[in-house]
């Protein structure tokens, strides 16, 4: 059985992690500062962000690291985010996201899953590549999920306006990263590693009321696996030297 202790020694390298106000996204960047790295967290909640990197320092004194503002939904933020970064980046894991939300559009006009879960992270992807590229054998993982096979792409309507599912809108983000994954492994070549992940059911923000009943909210967060045990596909993608570029780890 893998775990955290199995993480290999990150220090010199620097790692970006997209949503690490709460769910996996936190357990993923304080295990990576509790082993050297030096972390850029992000959030788009200024106020969790600073709290979540606070849990952090506590855990980790005298870790490398530090808040950044994110709003994957607005792609000037993605901009002004990668715009900031210096110097070679050696991993970044695109783990925000959101689901099940009712429909609504993005900063830009994009159907907001597929925007945020997708179009968000593609950017912040392109936009860093000189960074990943500077880097010494760079690794972007990408938070996918398994409902990813109930997902269909209808490239005559990326805006869902024929219908909108909940569900269907998710999982059809989630089939994007995986696509994703696999086309800037092709692309990249041996110049990175591109991977994808699958968490399993873990409990996040994700099973709140108005997605489910509060019972089976209820039910399901004593039922699920807790976010610490839920990062580690994403951190053993992130730092284990066996993986291989287009792998799905889950």
């Amino acid at each position: 059985m893998w775990t955290t202790d199995d993480i290999p020694d990150l220090s010199g390298s620097t790692a970006l992690v997209t949503g690490t106000s709460s769910g996996i996204g936190l357990p993923t960047a304080l295990h990576l500062a509790r082993r050297g790295a030096r972390v850029v967290m992000t959030a788009r909640d200024r106020v969790r962000g600073r709290a979540a990197l606070e849990t952090v320092r506590a855990a980790v004194p005298g870790g490398r690291v530090e808040l950044r503002s994110l709003d994957l939904a607005d792609l000037a933020s993605v901009r002004a985010l990668a715009d900031g970064v210096d110097g070679p980046l050696d991993l970044l894991v695109n783990n925000a996201g959101v689901a099940m939300i009712p429909r609504r559009t993005t900063a830009d006009g994009f159907e907001a899953q597929f925007g945020t879960n997708h179009l968000g992270h593609f950017a912040l992807t392109g936009l860093l590549l000189p960074r990943l590229l500077a880097g010494r054998a760079a690794r972007v993982v990408t938070v996918s999920s398994d409902v990813h096979a109930m997902g269909r792409i209808d490239f005559d309507d990326l805006g869902l306006e024929n219908g909108y599912r909940r569900l269907g809108s998710y999982a059809r983000s989630k089939l994007a990263n995986l696509l994703f994954t696999l086309e800037l492994q092709r692309l990249a070549g041996d110049r990175l590693l591109s991977l994808a992940v699958h968490p399993g059911p873990t409990a996040t923000s994700i099973i709140r009321p108005g997605v489910f009943t509060r019972p089976v909210t209820a039910f399901m967060r004593l039922a699920l696996k807790p976010p610490e045990r839920g990062a580690l596909p994403s951190l053993y993608a992130a730092t284990h030297h066996g993986v291989t570029g287009g792998m799905y780890v889950g």
